[in-house]
């Protein structure tokens, strides 16, 4: 904060009479308000180099995104107070599984002022890279001290997931042809039953602006090595990708990996979620191609085409 100290001296009677002067009034100077754009920017820096270091099984680094006084309640409802149990916790979840992998969907960001915010998201966990993902719901506090955002509490709640082969029956209402357009282009894509009913293909066409046609193809079945629903994905590129994909509340969520046609690798976390029988909602977040992040898309409605009458 800018502070301004102005002194006014006030002139003596001269001996023609005159008046003394009033002191000057001190002027305030108005404090410019902070950017929410910019603190916002600022907490998902702090949330994704959070992730970094626990991937990095970095326990000292990870703890250290918590205020000295940081809580901790886990989807089970275990508290852990303060940065140093917090990072003892991290230092246990490392040494019992070496191959530990989470991953954070950041949903909103809320200012409640200048030096306190919200955020709500979803973790994912895998304790190796064949686990069934472990998917939780979090609220976060995070509070800025000494100019970063730290972590001053967050609540886990579970999110209950299936893990059989019948999980592919809640993909049959997605069976038949839909549509969306998004900014100018048109998407279009049919999903039928293959194999007997063992698995679902999906193929899609895009028309972009300048007319030019993508197409591409995905399989989606039970994985019985992994017991997960996976997809595998493949572009007119030659690119290709695998999704481990979880039930959730409403919907479904994948977590990508994959390479482009020329071999760059690729990642993201794809979520759809059911609107009802005829529509749904499709958005990719935390996506990376090579070394560098991408923008989240935004939520595209994909609603069934009704027959022709």
């Amino acid at each position: 904060m800018l502070i301004v100290l102005c002194i006014g001296l006030a002139p003596i009677a001269n001996s023609m009479g005159q008046a003394p002067q009033k002191a000057a009034v001190p002027t305030k100077l108005a404090t410019p308000k902070p950017n929410p754009e910019v603190a916002m920017d600022a907490i998902r820096k702090e949330v994704a180099d959070s992730v970094l270091a626990f991937n990095k099984k970095d326990a000292q680094a990870a703890a250290a995104f918590w205020t000295k006084e940081g809580e901790f309640i886990d989807d089970v409802g275990r508290t852990f107070l303060g940065r140093e149990a917090i990072e003892k916790l991290y230092a246990e979840v490392f040494a019992s599984s070496p191959e530990v992998n989470l991953q954070l969907i950041t949903e909103s960001v809320r200012l409640l002022s200048d030096s306190v915010a919200i955020e709500d998201g979803q973790s994912i966990l895998k304790s190796s890279p064949s686990a069934t993902p472990s998917v939780s719901k979090y609220t976060a506090v995070h509070m800025k001290v000494e100019g970063r955002w730290l972590l001053a509490s967050v609540r886990e709640t579970a999110v209950e997931t299936s893990s059989s082969e019948n999980d592919l029956a809640d993909l049959n209402w997605l069976i038949g042809d839909w549509s969306a357009e998004e900014n100018g282009q048109q998407t279009d894509s049919q999903c039928r039953w293959i194999v007997n009913g063992k698995f679902v293909e999906r193929s899609y066409s895009t028309t972009q602006l300048d007319g030019t046609v993508i197409t591409g193809m995905q399989i989606i079945g039970w994985n019985s090595q992994s017991q997960h629903v996976q997809s595998w994905s493949y572009s007119a590129d030659g690119g290709h990708a695998v999704g481990v994909w979880s039930a959730t509340e409403d919907g479904w969520l994948a977590k990508v990996t994959g390479t482009t046609g020329q071999g760059v690798s690729t990642t993201a976390v794809n979520i759809l979620k059911r609107l009802d029988d005829n529509a749904y909602v499709w958005q990719s977040l935390d996506r990376t191609v090579g070394e560098s992040r991408i923008p989240d898309t935004d939520e595209v409605v994909i609603r069934r085409k009704q027959p022709p009458k």
